[in-house]
């Protein structure tokens, strides 16, 4: 008992060893500061990124969002199932106890070792017994298998927040899109009432005889074309609501619905003048795809370890102490008592290559999971990097258009003037109204490029942190 008791010690005392290669984090050259001075060096918000809107509907919208949304459920689901997957690996690092209890009617074999003729005799056997059993993690496979494990928790709840960052944007850009498309019929409307009125005074001074049929048809003309704008922007606003709709995770009877309360207009919308992204190494502690993908690397580095103990013997141990007697009413008399103490040692001789196999694929799996970790790291900067020019193009797009737009008004008032005064045709009208109506929508478009940006940057800096 002494020595099954100091082997049993020295087992636990020595499992902590290892055969998985030490970590060694990915070093990846890095910028030393951002080149951009939109970008500075606070890392602390008092506020959540997109509640920098100001637009009290869209932070409803996001928190419907993250309540109900069905891919976060998902995720979330996946991280409960990798947290019990740990928790089984953590099970199987301790002994385990069962109990067993049987009840059985034999006839042995007079031609049995131990009997001789006419000696065999049925008998009846009946055993109640606890069973302790437990496997010396000598070589730390089930350590190294518990750690992979956890990684991977670490990697699924990252994966969780990778998944919760796209679905804020997501609802963000759809919100803005709306608000766009929204604005786009309100400026559409208006230029279908002001030509419906022109095309009424036309045809009044058509009768009057004031202007020939031409101008009347070009003003019916491009009324008839602007009226065909709209439903396109209805149904482009339709689609968008209904993608709004899913994310919130809606049910389907809910999904069609003609509108969606916003709280803002695109105009009243201000992109923020500067984001907080602290320096450019922090974004590899704050960005949950690259906190995934080094744990993912953690994971293939200790289950290397597992594939190499798979070369070293395994020793258990097995205890029994239970109840046996050939009648149920003996069973619990103090002479029923037996117990089995035990251990096995299984090591493997030849295998045909199966183990040196195993170790080679998790040395590549290694391999592909460092790679990946350096792909995240480049992909993650480069989206920052686009979504900085992004910003800076489209502010300089804004620009042109408004000086378009605020030209092109003065231009169809002039235009309006000559034709009154006789100076001009009606043709040059309908030119520069069409002109301004479709830079005024433009405008729009160029503005709602610029909030997405924002966006685009927010969820490239790696949205909370």
């Amino acid at each position: 008992m002494r020595r099954l008791i100091l082997l049993t010690i020295t087992g636990l005392v020595i499992g902590g060893c290892s055969f998985a290669p030490e970590y060694v984090k990915p070093q990846v050259p890095l910028p030393e500061q951002w080149s951009d001075p939109s970008l500075d060096d606070n890392e602390n918000r008092a506020e959540q990124w997109w509640q920098r809107f100001g637009d009290p509907a869209l932070a409803i919208l996001v928190q419907e969002s993250l309540d109900a949304n069905l891919d976060l459920q998902i995720a979330a689901a996946r991280v409960a199932e990798a947290r019990a997957f740990l928790s089984g690996r953590e099970a199987e690092r301790y002994p385990m106890l069962s109990i067993e209890g049987s009840g059985a009617r034999q006839g042995p074999s007079e031609e049995a070792a131990g009997f001789g003729p006419n000696q065999a005799r049925p008998f009846t056997d009946f055993r109640v017994s606890g069973l302790l059993t437990y496997e010396f993690d000598l070589w730390g496979r089930k350590a190294n298998a518990s750690e992979a494990a956890q990684h991977r928790l670490l990697a699924s709840a990252a994966n969780q927040e990778m998944v919760r960052l796209a679905i804020i944007s997501e609802v963000a850009s759809g919100y803005i899109n709306l608000l766009a498309l929204n604005h786009q019929i309100t400026i559409a409307e208006n230029t279908v009432a002001t030509r419906r009125e022109s095309v009424q005074l036309q045809r009044t001074r058509f009768q009057g005889g004031d202007i020939d049929e031409l101008a009347l048809r070009q003003a019916e003309a491009e009324l008839a074309a602007t009226q065909a704008e709209l439903p396109a922007l209805r149904l482009r606003q339709t689609f968008q609501i209904h993608a709004i709709g899913v994310l919130l995770g809606k049910p389907p009877r809910d999904i069609k619905q003609e509108t969606l309360t916003t709280h803002s207009s695109i105009e009243s919308l201000e992109a923020p003048a500067t984001f907080s992204a602290g320096p450019p190494a922090a974004l590899i502690v704050r960005r949950p795809d690259i906190k995934a993908a080094e744990q993912l690397l953690k994971a293939a580095n200790a289950e290397i370890g597992v594939a190499r103990a798979a070369y070293l013997p395994t020793i258990s141990f097995a205890g029994l102490i239970g109840l046996q007697s050939a009648q149920v009413g003996d069973l619990f008399s103090s002479n029923a008592a037996n117990w089995q103490l035990g251990g096995s040692l299984l090591s493997p001789l030849v295998d045909f290559g199966r183990t040196e196999a195993l170790i080679a694929q998790a040395e590549s799996r290694q391999t592909q999971a460092y790679l990946s970790y350096g792909r995240v790291v480049q992909q993650a900067f480069r989206e920052v990097w686009d979504a900085l020019e992004q910003v800076q193009r489209t502010d300089e797009r804004l620009e042109s258009k408004h000086s378009q737009v605020t030209a092109l008004k003065q231009s169809t008032r002039l235009a309006s003037e000559r034709f009154k005064g006789g100076y001009s045709s009606y043709l040059e009208v309908l030119d520069s109204e069409r002109n301004l109506f479709n830079a005024e929508l433009a405008l729009v478009e160029i503005k709602r490029d610029r909030l997405l940006a924002d966006i685009s940057l927010f969820r490239a800096l790696g949205g909370d942190y």
